[in-house]
């Protein structure tokens, strides 16, 4: 594969390697051959419209162009070993087009056109293509998570920040939240689809000098791309970055819940744990180990698909109307992303689907904080007796550090609940029985029904 121009080599299984077959027809040289042939006979075709090229000799481009559809690789094979040669892709793929016409009503071909016309639109076609099986992958995902999200409803575990136990939310109000999450990822790949559904048809330096703008409409509008308002002899590569920092965030999102489920299969959490399949074996050394490799491997790719968003970053400054020193980094990172992202997706819904999800973990572990998740809702109450907030605080906390103290001198009667109702100081504010009834699971899931109705989920 080499550059409009130059020839910078990428092994074919660089950019494959990850790929599901979808995703990876969109990235061969034959697809993109496939796009290119239909460019110039688009283009051609538009030069009939305007009476510069005879419809007879249209005739014969249109019949050449057939043949190599019908051998696409026959085509890719003859460009390549032109480029050899010529040191120079798009020259190598129209002498190999001129050949099959036989005729010299080839001289039509590429009329008007730069190179960039043709690798610029095609381009755009395939992040068109691309971002459709993206978002064909996450409306794959949603039903998955929120079927997930809806069997674990009132399923309790500890909410965590820093690492630490926090308040109690419940299993399927997380899930609720990567599914919110991945509803935000939906709308960015729709609006990448969008910001790189461009082509350029306009010559040289892109002032339409050879071609007029019509001949670019007619050909976008055929190939569901819109025109570039201007254009250099290229299309600005900021619409290509925005692009490949929408899906480094999407990828992004993916590590968010990796890491949080890589959490979850800790042995001293396990509240969940990636499928284990018959067979699997988990360490060379160490048969007992179930790892959540899967996971990890989500979160390394998420930072290659990052990494390869700054390149495209990278790629906005271009000297003058263009140089080529973006186009062999695209050639790697954005059939590299794309496939990446794809396959990350195609490993995320078997995750969800086959996740093992521990409740009775969640239940231990909520009991390891002795029920001081109650703290702010003791803190509450008290203020609402009438006690400042200081005041409120000192009493709670106090008698929480207490009942770490009992818990680390080595006695099993430590609880919260039995510490605050022995301090006088806060019994004396609550009727009997009041204190056990606000420290309950019920009052802190009391609203979770109320958050799945409102996002759609019930």
């Amino acid at each position: 594969m080499t550059n409009a121009g130059g020839s910078t080599k990428i092994p074919a299984d660089m950019i494959l390697r990850y790929s599901r077959p979808g995703m990876r027809a969109i990235w061969t040289d034959e697809n993109k051959f496939r796009i290119w042939l239909q460019i110039e006979l688009l283009a051609s075709e538009a030069l009939v419209q305007q009476g510069i090229v005879p419809a007879a000799d249209f005739a014969r481009i249109q019949a050449g162009v057939d043949k190599c559809l019908l051998d696409l690789k026959a085509l890719t094979e003859r460009a390549k070993e032109l480029e050899k040669t010529l040191n120079h892709d798009v020259i190598g793929f129209t002498t190999a087009v001129t050949e099959q016409i036989q005729h010299d009503a080839s001289r039509w071909l590429h009329f008007g056109l730069t190179s960039s016309d043709i690798v610029d639109t095609a381009f755009g076609v395939q992040m068109v293509q691309s971002a459709d099986l993206l978002i064909a992958d996450v409306n794959e995902l949603l039903p998955i998570i929120a079927r997930r999200a809806r069997e674990h409803r009132l399923t309790p575990c500890i909410g965590r920040s820093h690492g630490i136990h926090g308040e109690p939310t419940s299993f399927g109000l997380k899930l609720a939240l990567m599914h919110e999450e991945f509803r935000r990822a939906l709308t960015r790949l729709e609006r990448a689809r969008d910001v790189v559904a461009v082509g350029k048809l306009s010559g040289a330096v892109g002032t339409h000098a050879h071609l007029s703008p019509a001949v670019e409409a007619a050909v976008c509008a055929k190939l569901g791309l819109r025109p570039a308002p201007l254009a250099t002899q290229v299309v600005q590569r900021d619409l290509h970055a925005e692009y490949m920092s929408l899906l480094a965030i999407v990828a992004a999102s993916i590590e968010n819940w990796a890491v949080e489920f890589r959490h979850l299969q800790r042995t001293e959490v396990l509240e969940a744990e990636e499928p284990f399949t018959v067979g699997q074996k988990g360490s060379s050394a160490m048969p007992h180990k179930r790892n959540p490799i899967t996971w990890e491997r989500l979160t390394g790719l998420a930072r290659v698909i990052r990494g390869n968003s700054v390149a495209a970053l990278e790629n906005v400054a271009l000297w003058h109307e263009r140089d080529i020193s973006h186009s062999s980094v695209e050639r790697i990172i954005f059939p590299d992303s794309c496939t990446l992202l794809d396959y990350m997706f195609g490993l995320l819904v078997k995750l969800m689907n086959g996740l093992n999800v521990y409740p009775e973990n969640m239940t231990k572990n909520l009991g390891l904080s002795l029920g001081m998740w109650n703290s702010q809702t003791v803190l509450l109450a008290l203020i609402r007796k009438g006690l400042t907030r200081e005041a409120a605080y000192t009493l709670v906390q106090r008698n929480a550090m207490q009942t770490w103290a009992v818990k680390h001198a080595g006695r099993d009667d430590a609880d919260f609940l039995r510490q605050l109702e022995g301090d006088p100081e806060v019994s004396c504010h609550f009727a009997p029985g009041e204190l056990r009834d606000l420290c309950s699971l019920d009052f802190h899931l009391k609203e979770v029904a109320n958050r799945f109705r409102a996002l759609g989920l019930d």
